[in-house]
């Protein structure tokens, strides 16, 4: 790592929470391993994921990118496994790139694996971030919980999601560890997994188990799975109808609204608070785990 302390920040979006490693210049060495202990909820800091702050141009993913966006969201989840995209850790990210007088409220690009997303920072604390078209492959896919077994929808929306709706949320179990999903090959990589039930007119609530994180709070790149899922079950495809479609999404940390448009962009809406910063003792990171 290094030798001198390492500055962090504690964001949380609709509950999603992320540590935050400012590293401008990509000078910091963050392997799997050191991410994971930083989000290490009792031995570490503790989070969902880690948000690495670098410039883009200082990053050889984001070098491409440089040019529409100054700054890119190297993101990891919680086991040190680096994701394509998490769209509450991108409201977050770009709230403490305001907090830190790099930007001001308004509109900015955000450079991310899954492409660069642009974000709305509104006066009124709410964040929109742009986060692009929906992918529907054809591919159909079988969730299982224990005896229960549902068709699930397969939505990508630069990060792979499986889209289940049950008649009860608490069907899908603890989900501390990841549900099964058939046939494997559908999802090589993994598959976020989202279970869904309604809650009225354009109103749905859901629980999810991330990839590498397990069951979280709230998940960005899930609640636009399930408005997209939910607008293709409920015949309201803006595409076919013309006119935007809106959804709001309960999480268990809060509410997202989500809106696609008729030319397939869908754009995020919620919250995002840093609610610390401090630093970390590389004397601690470089013990090794007892």
């Amino acid at each position: 790592m290094t030798t001198s302390q390492i500055a962090f920040l504690k964001g949380h979006g609709t509950e999603n929470d992320f540590v935050i490693v400012p590293d401008p210049e990509n000078a910091l060495d963050l392997p799997a391993s050191v991410v994971a202990r930083l989000c290490d909820r009792r031995a570490g800091i503790g989070g969902d994921g880690l948000l690495h702050v670098v410039r883009s141009g200082a990053h050889p993913e984001a070098k491409a990118m440089a040019d529409d966006a100054e700054w890119f969201m190297d993101y990891r989840n919680s086991d040190g496994s680096v994701a394509e995209m998490c769209g509450n850790g991108v409201r977050v990210f770009a709230r403490y790139l305001q907090r830190a007088g790099l930007v001001e409220a308004g509109d900015l690009a955000v450079a991310t694996r899954g492409g660069a997303k642009k974000v709305h920072l509104a006066e009124n604390g709410d964040v929109t971030v742009s986060m692009g078209r929906a992918l529907l492959p054809a591919d159909g896919v079988t969730v299982t919980v224990g005896d229960r077994a549902w068709g699930a929808r397969n939505v990508n929306m630069g990060n792979p999601h499986a889209v289940a709706f049950v008649d009860d949320l608490a069907h899908a179990g603890d989900l501390l560890t990841e549900p099964s999903f058939a046939p494997a090959a559908v999802y090589p990589e993994g598959v976020n997994i989202e279970f869904v039930v309604d809650r009225g007119p354009r109103h749905v609530a859901m629980r999810v188990h991330e990839r590498g994180s397990g069951e979280t709070r709230s998940c960005g790149t899930g609640a636009c799975a399930v408005a997209v899922a939910a607008a293709r079950r409920d015949q309201a495809d803006p595409a076919r109808t013309g006119e935007p479609v809106t959804y709001t999404v309960d999480l268990p940390g809060g509410s997202l609204a989500i809106t696609e448009h008729p030319d397939g962009g869908i754009d995020m809406t919620g919250p995002a608070v840093i609610v610390a910063e401090g630093m970390i003792d590389p004397a601690w990171l470089e013990t090794p785990n007892e």
